[in-house]
């Protein structure tokens, strides 16, 4: 039976405060907008209403959702599905081992086999997650970062080999490795070889591959680590200059390769501060390019933003309620003007979601582009005066933090001294204290509970999956040949000692099947592992 909700006191709670802890007036007025430059207009400096002039009146956001589970098999059949049924980009989430650097059959892999996402360690699995799929027509997102040039190599390859140049192939890497430190915690090198690593793929993806995203900038993993919107926004963007300040360094012109650069936001539940987060981070980001990075070309300073409804917000209690939440984030995504959308599955805390999860999620993106006329015009809560002074007050948060990871040595030395790690831990304990507390109303866990809920049914991973992906792996080691990779691993050890450009030689190494593992092992046997120190 359900819990009578008149059960609770029903007086509202004195203090309004967003979801981030920011004080909430009761009204707002025309005294509350800032300078008319600062709102601007879509399409133009500094692009606080959108990134283009008529937004989704000419195109709509991306539909791309996050699929990836078992061997290359499965994933390829989801894959399938989801372009049958109306999406528009694929986005590929890789298992656990994959994002560790680990093969299928590394003892640290047991259990892990595509649990989470889908096995890759061969270009063979590369080519069998895409096979049948035209490369040149769908843009495709991996999400992989320690690895990430790893994971570029084997799709470059297979891609060229089914007849797709790499200057045709369109899609982002994900490659974000200070977000790995900072919130996610999947990484394989020390901090200073793996930023390396990621600039000889900016590098080398600025003149091969111009199609190519080769990093998205992601404040995803660090919203869901338990960050405010405002920490999200501040890192996230702080992550993206010091990846700018690199390439500058390493004599890349600025407007050669920030026009490639792309975003990826957490959409969480407080619909109006998220608005205000996206429409601050594009303010922020576009002058920062401009008159701090010197970047000339107008597409430099656009910010492109991949959004993902927070998966953080979804309750195993009254799953169906998700429905609602995805709903209501996926909208604040919208109306802040993203370019591409992911919506979580209303099952996702409870296991992988099922094609009927699946569907709804995706079938929520197309109502709200083909049913509600939200689509039909740019900004439509542009000149808000609540919208706008939440936009002022993101911005001005974001640069107090700017100035104090400066204090520290900028974003590399303040990770290292945990700075960032700290603040989110605290962010974090304070919201949940709050949950715990009931002063954050969560529906369904602290609030208007069912005591007799009926368990969904879920999506379970046959174990035998993982049997069969270890043998796929020792079978490519077994028919390959083993001097071409012993001299390719070789190579890339010789070149991560002498600093060469890493790219052209992972390529190489992919093309004659080295595997994942073994490619990071070399690449270990030059830099070394990485081990955090705790924080508390």
């Amino acid at each position: 039976m359900a819990t009578d909700p008149r059960a609770r006191p029903r007086e509202r709670k004195e203090k309004f405060t967003t979801l981030s802890g920011e004080a909430i007036e009761p009204l707002y007025t025309e005294a509350d907008l800032p300078d008319p430059s600062e709102i601007g207009r879509p399409g133009e400096y500094p692009f606080t209403r959108g990134v283009y002039e008529n937004m989704y009146r000419g195109r709509l956001w991306t539909m791309r959702q996050f699929a990836g589970f078992g061997t290359a098999e499965e994933t390829n059949e989801r894959f399938r599905y989801l372009l049958d049924h109306g999406q528009t980009g694929l986005s590929t989430a890789f298992d656990m081992p994959s994002l560790m650097g680990h093969d299928s059959d590394h003892a640290k892999s047991l259990g892990e086999v595509g649990r989470e996402g889908v096995a890759v360690d061969t270009l063979d699995d590369m080519e069998t997650l895409f096979a049948g799929i035209d490369l040149g027509e769908v843009t495709v997102s991996m999400t992989i970062n320690a690895p990430a040039a790893i994971m570029l190599a084997f799709y470059v390859v297979a891609a060229e080999e089914n007849g797709v140049p790499r200057d045709k192939l369109g899609g982002t890497i994900q490659a974000d490795i200070l977000k790995e430190y900072i919130a996610q915690k999947e990484w394989c090198f020390p901090i200073d070889p793996a930023m390396r690593l990621l600039g000889d793929m900016v590098e080398w993806c600025t003149t091969d591959m111009p199609r190519w995203h080769p990093i998205s900038i992601s404040g995803y993993h660090i919203r869901e680590a338990g960050s405010t919107a405002a920490q999200e926004l501040a890192f996230t963007l702080k992550d993206g200059f010091t990846y700018v300040e690199q390439a500058i360094e390493r004599g890349v012109d600025v407007d050669d390769f920030a026009p490639r650069l792309s975003f990826f936001f957490n959409a969480q539940i407080d619909f109006f501060e998220e608005i205000a987060k996206y429409r601050a981070a594009r303010r922020i980001w576009a002058r920062e390019l401009r008159e701090t990075y010197g970047a000339k070309n107008p597409k430099s300073w656009l910010m492109r933003t991949h959004v993902q409804t927070a998966g953080v917000s979804l309750t195993a209690q009254q799953p169906l309620n998700n429905i609602i939440r995805t709903t209501i984030e996926a909208l604040a995504g919208v109306l802040g003007g993203t370019q591409s959308l992911h919506t979580n599955s209303y099952d996702e805390a409870l296991a992988l979601p099922t094609e009927e999860a699946v569907r709804i999620a995706l079938r929520t993106q197309q109502i709200i582009a083909e049913e509600t006329g939200i689509p039909n015009t740019a900004d439509p809560l542009g000149g808000s005066y609540f919208v706008e002074a939440l936009t002022d007050k993101m911005e001005e948060q974001a640069y107090a933090y700017f100035a104090k990871i400066d204090e520290l040595g900028g974003m590399v030395e303040a990770v290292k001294q945990n700075y960032p790690q700290r603040e989110i831990a605290d962010a974090s304990y304070e919201l949940q204290c709050e949950i715990d507390a009931g002063e954050r109303v969560v529906v369904g866990v602290n609030a208007f509970k069912n005591e007799d809920e009926t368990p969904l049914p879920i999506l379970r991973i046959d174990p035998t999956l993982e049997r069969k992906q270890i043998g796929r792996v020792q079978a490519v080691r077994a028919r390959r040949d083993a001097a071409a990779v012993e001299s390719a691993l070789a190579t890339v050890r010789n070149a991560a000692d002498t600093g060469q450009n890493l790219m052209p030689h992972l390529i190489d190494a992919a093309r004659v099947h080295a595997t994942e593992g073994e490619l990071v092992d070399a690449l270990q046997d030059v830099w070394g592992s990485y081990t955090e120190s705790p924080v508390f």
